[in-house]
């Protein structure tokens, strides 16, 4: 019978999914999912402080927003939204932030006075990239949260006023040509 259980155990593990990757899980909302076992809220008396409840299953922060603005892929670009019924550029980087306890300012031109510089090449998840895509203003009107960075290849999520929140490439010509500059939040 012991030999039984064992071979049974081991037929499990084998037949069960192949990923080696360690995983976070996340519980639903109404609106949207938002993270549970990254973060533990503790109350003191004085202030609420975030603590890790297991050190094993952290992601990098970068990727957990980066996995958290992912869930918004398909969404209807809506001025001024930040709901799944529709958003906006900077509602989308406003809403990821926020759902880890970061405060941005809501507008991307303020959102870019925040954190530091640094170069393009030096991109890594959870960073945000910036744009120019209006040729009658100077400022920053465009901002998009990166999701993947590779030598030579940055992919970003955003919401894009023609197909909503979708996640595009720096090489693309139109965001290659926008891009303005890259800022660490973190």
């Amino acid at each position: 019978m012991h030999k039984l259980s064992i071979l049974f155990c081991l037929l499990i593990c084998i037949s069960s999914c192949k990923s080696s990757k360690r995983t976070t899980s996340y519980k639903r909302s109404t609106e949207v999912s938002i993270p549970s076992k990254t973060v533990e809220r503790t109350k003191n008396r004085n202030s609420s402080i975030l603590e890790p409840e297991n050190t094993d299953n952290l992601k990098p922060l970068g990727t957990e927003l980066s996995d958290y603005a992912k869930q918004f892929q398909g969404v209807r670009y809506k001025y001024g939204g930040t709901t799944k019924k529709g958003m906006d550029c900077s509602g989308l980087i406003y809403e990821t932030f926020k759902a880890y306890d970061i405060s941005l300012p809501r507008v991307s031109r303020d959102m870019a006075q925040e954190g530091s510089k640094i170069d393009i090449e030096d991109v890594k998840v959870g960073d945000l990239l910036f744009f120019h895509t209006n040729p009658r203003r100077k400022s920053i009107n465009h901002v998009g949260l990166v999701v993947a960075s590779r030598t030579g290849s940055v992919e970003f999520i955003h919401a894009s006023t023609s197909k909503g929140v979708i996640i595009s490439s720096l090489a693309e010509r139109y965001w290659y040509y926008s891009f303005e500059e890259a800022r660490r939040i973190l």
